[in-house]
């Protein structure tokens, strides 16, 4: 029988939020058995908490909020992502800000301070959910599904019009070390072209050439990590918002999706195994 982890110690990490640009001071701390991911608003009266539960998911526009006790945290995915990659099933998480620093705009640095905490077995039972049926979301040529297999894999195809990224294919079977070699180095998207409509939008304010893959009509402004940098770092996408979920077991197929497809997914397996 396989136990829950959660952090042996806590770790901090500061700095601006991605989309707000607002400064943040994060600590990761140990939670407690069947508690699952906790965000903690330290800067708000009460210091309201916010469960990372797919049933919580109110916004998937350019990153996933989740909302609950009037507050709310949003782009969470990477640090997410990063928590169910290296095996942690309960953390508490306290921010200062709404949203989580989005440090060089991957999931390695987050990794890595799950290594720097150190982790420890809990005595309580780590409940896996193996899918046993299809599940999938459809939305002319985009969909995510998830199909029985044993183990964690994802096989994920990305397609842009940009001449520099065309159609990418990716596929993983997850696991610690091919997250943290494979996966939580690959950091967001970004384009020019949108950035002033972005801004307007207040999204991307904490955004730039170092924390974000940026491109113009022609080229990247960056220095790309991976020659397909953009379907790994989906990818990751894809492990954040279905950690939503708990613990699973299946093979993820997915073609153009996003947030919003991945977060209907999550509440379409949490609805069916609630039998609702």
């Amino acid at each position: 029988m396989k136990k829950q982890v959660t952090l042996a110690a806590e770790a901090g990490y500061s700095g601006a939020g991605l989309h707000s640009g607002k400064d943040v001071v994060m600590l990761l701390k140990p939670g407690a058995p069947d508690t699952g991911i906790v965000f903690v608003r330290t800067d708000l009266p009460g210091k309201p908490e916010i469960h990372a539960r797919a049933e919580l998911v109110t916004s998937t526009l350019k990153a996933t909020t989740l909302s609950e006790n009037g507050a709310q945290v949003f782009t969470v995915e990477h640090l997410l992502g990063a928590l169910y990659a290296m095996g942690v099933d309960n953390c508490r998480i306290e921010m200062d800000s709404p949203e989580p620093p989005v440090t060089d705009g991957s999931g390695l640095v987050f990794a890595k301070l799950v290594q720097e905490a150190g982790r420890r077995e809990q005595d309580a039972e780590n409940k896996v959910y193996a899918v046993d049926r299809v599940f999938s979301v459809y939305d002319g040529d985009k969909f995510i599904a998830m199909l029985p297999y044993d183990g964690r894999r994802i096989s994920f195809t990305s397609v842009n019009a940009h001449p520099l990224l065309g159609t990418q294919y990716y596929d993983v079977v997850l696991d610690e070390e091919t997250f943290l070699k494979d996966i939580a180095p690959a950091r967001t998207i970004g384009f020019m072209r949108e950035v002033e409509q972005m801004r307007k939008m207040g999204l991307g304010l904490g955004g730039n050439l170092e924390n974000a893959l940026v491109y113009d009509d022609t080229k990247c402004l960056s220095v790309p990590r991976f020659p397909d940098e953009l379907v790994r770092h989906k990818i990751l996408d894809v492990v954040g918002d279905l950690s939503l979920i708990g613990p699973w077991k299946g093979h993820v197929i997915a073609v153009k999706s996003g947030h919003s497809y991945n977060s209907q997914l999550a509440k379409q397996i949490i609805a069916y195994r609630e039998g609702k």
